[in-house]
């Protein structure tokens, strides 16, 4: 489920994998592989990367770890209306 919702908010906010690497800190010689990685569910990032990860695509970091994906429409949804 992360790595579905990694990759969709990714592509919603219009960065490149190699972009958000970037974004957070992750060194230029392995960020597409790293997020492509993630993205695919190889691997799953540390939890401190998630909270950079979240920052840079303004969602809050219990989306990601929703149990389901209702339940991570409801956080991405409270979330903006708490933005208003």
């Amino acid at each position: 489920m992360l790595s579905t919702r990694l990759k969709a908010i990714r592509k919603l906010r219009q960065l490149s994998q190699e972009q958000l690497a970037h974004l957070v800190g992750i060194e230029e010689a392995s960020a597409s592989t790293r997020i492509s990685q993630y993205e695919r569910g190889v691997h799953e990032p540390p939890y401190k990367l998630m909270i950079k990860i979240a920052k840079v695509l303004d969602v809050p970091v219990a989306y990601f770890y929703a149990d389901n994906d209702e339940l991570a429409e409801i956080i991405l949804k409270y979330h903006s209306e708490k933005k208003r």
